[in-house]
């Protein structure tokens, strides 16, 4: 797929962007490039392929799960301006 630099200066005016002719064609030509390494991605037969959480067999670290601090929860809703039922209360910002 190709973008044309008309193409790319209706997606600037669309997001409000600033475009003059010039990047317009850069644009086209490098967004271009990726759609063409895109489409070539999804040619790529990987029937049989397992899909993978990370491209290095490697294990994460995981620190022990142990309690390092002390329950503060009654002093902290103490000092809150608004507290009910052992929740902090705030100001509704959606109507």
């Amino acid at each position: 797929m190709s973008l044309t630099s008309e193409e790319v200066r209706r997606i600037a005016h669309l997001a409000r962007l600033a475009v003059d002719d010039r990047e317009a064609e850069d644009f086209a030509a490098a967004l271009s490039d990726i759609f063409d390494y895109v489409e070539a991605l999804n040619r790529a037969d990987i029937e049989g392929v397992e899909a993978m959480a990370h491209p290095l067999d490697a294990e994460q670290r995981l620190r022990p799960d142990q309690v390092t601090e002390p329950d503060q929860r009654d002093l902290f809703q103490a000092i809150a301006p608004a507290v009910e039922g052992g929740v902090y209360l705030v100001p509704r910002v959606i109507e």
